[in-house]
């Protein structure tokens, strides 16, 4: 009886060994991706969409990516969903929490560039050189840093020749730095995230808002704005991020942590670059079929614009300076030579 018993167990323990011999070194992984834009939006449609399925194709199907039918939250919310692990996976803009973040402002000023993959390649690379020691993307795996188009003027109610056009005008802004380059232009901003824009100003709570061209036909905003300047290299920019919860990244393995970055980062950047430079592109077609008017800004005026931008990157310069160690000058003179060396083609 006894020796039955002992083969029994024997066998059991072989068979168990035998088992565990064939399970998977990596399990397959779905995560999740919390998203506060309509599935047509460009920023979905035609950059997080494709990059999971980059991550899916780099994992060899280890780790898919699923978008949620319903954000979890509002817009500026999104990095903290990441955070706390509502959502695996999540992107959002940088300026919708005034106050949190400073050295992602860089990619904010104005007169970067002229193109969304330039700037967002760019970025990406001074990140890396400049602003990833700090940390202050902490408590998530920071995926990818990006930027939309050029910032420009749209309002309903004049053409914008000089600033003092814009005197008394209130616009929507989406916050950063254009929030305080606003204010010195004369105008009066409202902080409210991209999605806020048609009800604020089909109510007419705003005169205007400052975007890039993509925005005013994805928001549904031709038959609102009425005029547009065009300010070369752009008013002012965006930082937005892509992040996953670092407890979920850490979870991993290795050689699906290191696939998903080897298809996020410079890759990511360059495809929401890309991407937003075709959608900038149909904005423009969008809003002439509307009959929207559109101006390229005189020299006069964007010496008006200089006069009141250079300062407010100088503040940002000594604020750098004082919380941080960091030089300033140094990374806004590094960026704008990569945005340089990039559309040069490197």
């Amino acid at each position: 009886m006894k020796k039955t018993i002992y083969k029994s167990i024997l066998a059991a323990g072989i068979l168990s060994a035998g088992v565990a011999t064939v399970t998977p070194a990596s399990a397959e992984t779905t995560l999740t991706l919390s998203s506060w834009l309509p599935p047509s939006h460009p920023i979905v449609a035609n950059m997080i969409v494709p990059w999971t399925e980059q991550v899916a194709e780099a994992t060899n199907g280890n780790v898919k990516v699923k978008i949620l039918a319903k954000g979890l939250g509002s817009p500026p919310a999104h990095f903290d969903i990441a955070r706390k692990g509502q959502a695996d996976v999540t992107y959002g803009v940088h300026g919708y929490q005034p106050g949190r973040f400073l050295l992602t402002k860089a990619a904010e000023f104005s007169f970067l560039g002229d193109k969304a993959e330039d700037v967002s390649v760019a970025y990406w690379r001074t990140h890396k050189k400049h602003l990833e020691a700090a940390n202050e993307h902490e408590g998530v795996q920071l995926l990818g840093v990006f930027t939309h188009g050029p910032g420009q003027m749209y309002n309903a109610v004049r053409p914008i020749s000089s600033l003092a056009d814009l005197k008394g005008l209130k616009i929507r802004v989406g916050g950063g730095a254009i929030n305080t380059i606003t204010t010195a232009m004369g105008a009066t901003p409202l902080l409210k995230s991209a999605t806020k824009a048609y009800e604020l100003m089909s109510h007419g709570v705003a005169d205007g808002t400052f975007f890039p061209k993509e925005s005013i036909k994805s928001f549904k905003l031709t038959k609102l704005v009425k005029y547009a300047t065009i300010i070369p290299k752009g008013l002012y920019n965006v930082s937005f991020f892509l992040v996953m919860n670092s407890k979920k990244f850490d979870s991993l393995s290795d050689g699906d942590k290191a696939a998903i970055m080897k298809v996020s980062g410079e890759n990511f950047a360059r495809i929401s670059g890309k991407a937003w430079d075709v959608a900038d592109a149909a904005g423009v077609v969008a809003m002439k079929a509307d009959g929207v008017q559109i101006q390229t800004a005189s020299s006069a005026l964007m010496a008006e614009i200089k006069a009141k931008a250079d300062p407010i990157e100088q503040a940002w310069v000594d604020d750098v300076k004082e919380k941080t160690g960091l030089d300033g000058a140094k990374i806004m003179a590094d960026l704008r030579a990569e945005i340089a060396n990039v559309a040069a083609g490197n």
